[in-house]
This record gives structure tokens, C-alpha cells and sequence, in this order.
């Protein structure tokens, strides 16, 4: 599909949505579930933890889909129910005395192929660094947002965004070991 075709379908998607339309709203679901799941991931501590924030972000973006207006920002604005349900979440974590270290399950995998152990450790590598470094290499290369869009979504100046991104990647080589 074309890159304004797959836009056009979004922006039906969208409105079909708004219009409390349950397929659409399934095909959302379908649609953005692994992603969104995937991003939440990086944001929260545990595995658990990220399967609760996914649940409360599509509460979040059932109640709120009436009240997107650019149906053209729906990708965006996703990220951005799903990074504010995260956000909230981290801070009940906090306030409750309840965080501890990050851990990984990258461990309990094994695998020999070069591919999957790459894969895993800049898996690896990702955990170790910031959330808001974490969260823009994470919406730019695997999501494939524009700098616009993740601006949308972290709230941040356009600008702000492509210097996090700089910062990001050079932290990602130190933590990969490529550079020091």
C-alpha cells in the first residue's frame, strides 16, 4: 500500500472510530496492540507492569477517541495516550515506594543465531538507558515516526526531539560497547 494510501485508510480507521464503529474500533486494536505493547515496554519496569499500562491505555483511547479532531494524528496521538498511561503509572510506582530495578528476561533466551543475539543485546542495551532516550530511538527507528510526530508524543519541541535522538544514539554505541 502507498504511504498516502496507508494514510488515507488510517484517517477512515480514525473516524470510524470516533463513531463508536466496534470493528473499527477491534481493527485498532489489531492494528496498534504489538506496538503499542512493544513501546510500553520500554517504558516500565517489568512485563507485567507494561500488559496493565497496554490495558489502560485502550481504556484511555476508547474514552478519549471522540475527542480526536486530526484523524490524520491518530499514530501520534496513540503513542501519546500510551506514554501519559505510562507516565502515570511510573508515578503511582514511585510514590508508593514500589521501584526497583529493571530486569530482563533477555537471560532466559538462548538462541545462536548472530541476528537474534544482536537483537537481544540492543534489547539489552536499550534498558540501560534513559526513558527519554529509550522512548525517542524506540519511536523513531522501530515505529518509524517522524521527529514531528514524536514531538506529539513526548511534548517536546521538534528541536529537543532531534537533539534526545543525537544523545541516544551515542549512549546506545557506549552501551553496545562500540564506543567509550
Amino acid at each position: 500500500m502507498t504511504p498516502r494510501a496507508e494514510d488515507i485508510r488510517l484517517q477512515l480507521l480514525a473516524l470510524r472510530c470516533r463513531r463508536g464503529d466496534a470493528e473499527a474500533l477491534a481493527a485498532l486494536v489489531r492494528e496498534y496492540n504489538d506496538r503499542l505493547l512493544y513501546y510500553i515496554r520500554r517504558l516500565v519496569d517489568t512485563e507485567d507492569d507494561a500488559w496493565d499500562v497496554l490495558q489502560q491505555t485502550w481504556l484511555g483511547v476508547f474514552r478519549g477517541i471522540r475527542a480526536l479532531r486530526d484523524h490524520g494524528r491518530l499514530t501520534p496521538w496513540l503513542y501519546r495516550v500510551a506514554r501519559n498511561t505510562a507516565v502515570s503509572h511510573l508515578r503511582r510506582r514511585f510514590t508508593d515506594d514500589a521501584i526497583c530495578g529493571s530486569e530482563t528476561d533477555l537471560d532466559a533466551v538462548e538462541a545462536d543465531d548472530p541476528a537474534v543475539l544482536d537483537a537481544m543485546a540492543v534489547h539489552e542495551a536499550l534498558g540501560r538507558l534513559s526513558v527519554a532516550h529509550r522512548e525517542v530511538l524506540v519511536l523513531y527507528f522501530l515505529e518509524d515516526l517522524s521527529v514531528a510526530e514524536i514531538a506529539q508524543v513526548v511534548g517536546a519541541p521538534p528541536g529537543t526531539v532531534k537533539s534526545r535522538l543525537h544523545y541516544a544514539r551515542r549512549a546506545l554505541r557506549v552501551a553496545l560497547g562500540e564506543e567509550s
